[in-house]
């Protein structure tokens, strides 16, 4: 066992080494300067396509509203990433994680532009009728039949790694941080999260998109009210908050109080891979969800998609990083999502935990029915449809053990199997990137004639 601790421990510093940070800030950029700054030129447009989205247009194709897609998507990214991943880059990088993560976010929003265009573009129908896409279709069907297996590469990435990120970690989140500020047993969240999973993943894409638009709307829209209530408390604090985030971002950080001190290297590094933790753009994840939704245009459903990246890191990430920061905690020695009560707890004595508690159960409940759509799709390249009902006993099945098991080496493994899903990805991105190009000029040159 301590064998296989080093070895995936090793695999796990080369698959979030420097290489791989550069890699998907690379690809990212190699991707925005193609689009000529679209992403960013069209966030308004993404928005303004959102809010359009909630219904279903009368020759659109697919099985749920895309604005129900984009739900699935921020259900499995807007997680314990937002608030323990967020918490956990300042700990390890100091101040100047928040600001590289805002630029893996930035570029993030092309790669996942790209990402989603592609899978809708290649997506195809299975035995039932439903719509399925995302990388391995992408690569199936965009490439030539020699890179197959680069797509099979990513399915079982993506289907293993499912169990560890997207399930066992998320419930893990939940029963910790339920049983130390409401004294919950860690079985009973494991039982009643099992029940709960079960009743909404058991009836498949359509009800999960049906409780996500419910669900994540009201989550995001409530911990950015409590997070503003924070920094307005700490307002005096703004501007030396952005100081240190800006400044330490190029230039190391002193030991402070219970802060370690930190590199520039260890800003970057963690800011990176902790900011594609919590928004998935590099890993191909967005576009298996959009590839069901309504649509008769990728480009259009690539414009929706991006914003998950934006609505992710820049809003909610930001929420919780600037909190962090402002309240002064972060060099108390706290880490994780105990950093990030401590910074609500500053603002609101006394509810302030409770609220971020809440928040946490929501986001980790939430990403536990959008990943396991992820991983269903993964089993179903590989297998075909009658892998559909057992992945999903055996998905259900994970959530109590989750709960109640020490998952140091489930987190590591399941990180280190996140990463690994990224490389057959941007390798397909930067091969398909002139069809990306090319549908995209084709829809604006459209959309302006019309």
């Amino acid at each position: 066992m301590e064998f296989l601790q080093n070895l995936v421990n090793s695999v796990n510093g080369l698959v979030w080494g420097p290489p791989m940070l550069v890699l998907i800030l690379g690809t990212g950029l190699f991707l925005m300067v193609m689009l000529k700054f679209m992403p960013l030129v069209r966030i308004g447009t993404g928005f303004a396509l959102i809010w359009r989205g909630r219904t279903k247009g009368d020759d659109d194709t697919g099985e749920i509203s895309p604005f129900q897609a984009l739900m699935t998507c921020l259900a499995a990214t807007v997680g314990t990433g937002n608030i323990a991943g967020v918490a956990t880059a300042i700990f390890l990088g100091g101040p100047g994680a928040l600001f590289w993560m805002w630029c893996t976010a930035l570029v993030g929003m092309a790669t996942k532009y790209c990402e989603v265009v592609l899978a809708v573009h290649y997506r195809e129908k299975d035995d039932r009728g439903e719509h399925v896409g995302g990388p391995m279709y992408a690569i199936k069907n965009g490439l030539h039949k020699r890179w197959l297996w680069l797509g099979g590469a990513f399915a079982i990435f993506g289907g293993l790694a499912g169990f560890g990120i997207g399930n066992m970690v998320q419930v893990n989140s939940m029963a910790l941080a339920l049983e130390a500020t409401f004294s919950v047993p860690l079985w009973v969240t494991g039982l009643v999260t099992m029940l709960f999973v079960g009743l909404v993943i058991l009836g498949g894409i359509k009800r999960i998109g049906a409780v996500a638009a419910a669900l994540v709307p009201f989550m995001c829209v409530a911990y950015v009210i409590a997070g503003i209530v924070v920094l307005v408390v700490h307002a005096a604090e703004l501007p030396a908050a952005f100081d240190l985030i800006f400044t330490h971002a190029f230039s190391p950080i002193a030991a402070t109080g219970g802060f370690a001190g930190a590199a520039v290297m260890a800003a970057i590094r963690f800011g990176v891979a902790r900011g594609i933790f919590s928004n998935e753009a590099g890993l191909g994840t967005a576009g298996i969800a959009q590839a069901a939704g309504t649509t008769k245009s990728s480009v259009r459903s690539g414009l929706i998609g991006m914003m998950g990246t934006f609505i992710d890191t820049i809003i909610i990430c930001s929420i919780t990083g600037l909190a962090i920061i402002c309240s002064g905690v972060w060099t108390g020695g706290e880490s994780g999502a105990a950093l990030s009560a401590a910074a609500f707890e500053s603002a609101m004595p006394g509810v302030g935990a409770a609220l971020l508690t809440i928040a946490l159960v929501v986001f980790a409940f939430t990403t536990i029915l959008g990943w396991s759509y992820f991983g269903e799709k993964c089993w179903e390249f590989l297998v075909g449809t009658k892998a559909i009902w057992p992945f999903r006993v055996i998905w259900v099945l994970a959530v109590p053990f989750g709960a109640i098991a020490q998952l140091d080496f489930a987190w590591l493994l399941a990180d280190t199997l996140n990463g690994l899903m990224a490389i057959p990805n941007l390798v397909a991105l930067l091969l398909l990137s002139p069809v990306v190009v090319k549908l995209t000029k084709e829809y604006f040159a459209r959309t302006h004639a019309a």
